[in-house]
């Protein structure tokens, strides 16, 4: 048997690292993230939750998350034959942990912002998390992450997008909200490093769903304890809360198993696609502005900043 699982892992690989389908499902992977913000907001009125009422909130993505873990548990038996080895002791302490900080601490963050914030002003803050991301690797892993002119004037291009963004007065949102936003970002591009530890010490789909499981439950717990609720149960809102949860299930994973058979270049650049989705799909699903010159020019910023921090690496990076 174990030689069985570990052919077929080995095919699952090899599949992975193909340059052309690594392409498609990255640029498939940050088309799910950039739908995330516009449903999210479509799920807040579908479900009668109010922009102010952080308990229902919390209830809301507390559910969204959880119900993403066991698309998780099915991605392992689909693509290992078995369910995830969930790790013990310290390191399934530190799993929950991960969980804790990672979804309950970041997306308690990111859904209030979402909440006070239009989806076009909200993606465009979000995309600030690939900018963060180049600037504390540079310092947390030192010579093999340095930063390059190249990520250098990408960042400054990107957050130039982001303060264009957030020029003049138009109806984007509120202060709490962009505040929130920008926690957010920090949160998860800390917890990237962190994750990374994780995974080589236990079965990654294992790591996933103990992330989503367990920061999802303490959401819904934090939720519910504060008088949170979901006020209107309708057959459209549970097919949106249905494919958030994929949204997170899958896309977790899917991305999981790109950085790990691909060099981080190779999929990284398609983060462009993320913000760009995001503005499209706000306007056509929530009615939010599209020709605004303010979100137009940030996007462009935004996506070519993007692109000059993830290009072709260097002969020195690692493969």
């Amino acid at each position: 048997m174990e030689n069985t699982s570990l052919t077929r892992a080995q095919r699952l690989d090899q599949i992975f690292g193909t340059p052309v389908f690594a392409v498609l499902l990255a640029i498939f992977c940050n088309v799910l993230w950039g739908c995330a913000f516009p449903f999210i907001k479509m799920g807040y009125r579908l479900f009668a939750i109010d922009p102010g009422n952080t308990a229902s909130i919390f209830c809301f993505a507390g559910v969204r998350f959880m119900l993403g873990s066991l698309l998780v548990l099915l991605g392992s038996t689909l693509l290992q034959s078995r369910a995830p080895t969930l790790p013990r002791g310290r390191v399934f302490a530190e799993c929950c942990a991960l969980g804790l900080w990672q979804t309950t601490l970041q997306y308690a963050f990111y859904y209030i912002a979402v909440a006070m914030l239009t989806g076009a002003f909200g993606g465009i803050l979000n995309s600030t998390q690939s900018f963060l991301g180049v600037i504390f690797a540079h310092f947390l892993y030192g010579n093999a992450d340095r930063m390059t002119p190249a990520k250098t004037l990408g960042c400054a291009v990107g957050f130039a997008g982001v303060l264009i963004g957030t020029l003049g007065n138009h109806g984007g949102g509120s202060g709490w909200g962009v505040f929130c936003m920008l926690l957010a970002t920090v949160v998860f591009t800390l917890s990237g490093p962190w994750n990374k530890s994780v995974t080589k010490k236990a079965d990654s789909f294992a790591v996933c769903f103990l992330n989503l499981f367990v920061g999802g439950a303490a959401l819904f717990v934090l939720g519910t304890a504060l008088g949170g609720r979901l006020g209107s149960v309708t057959p459209l809102g549970v097919l949106v809360l249905l494919y958030l949860a994929f949204i997170c299930g899958a896309g977790y994973l899917l991305w999981a198993l790109l950085m790990k058979n691909n060099p981080v270049s190779r999929i990284a650049i398609f983060g462009f696609v993320n913000p760009v989705v995001n503005v499209l799909l706000s306007a056509v699903l929530n009615g939010e502005p599209l020709f605004r010159w303010q979100y137009l020019a940030a996007l462009v910023f935004v996506c070519v900043g993007i692109w000059l921090v993830n290009k072709a690496p260097t002969k020195k990076e690692a493969p």
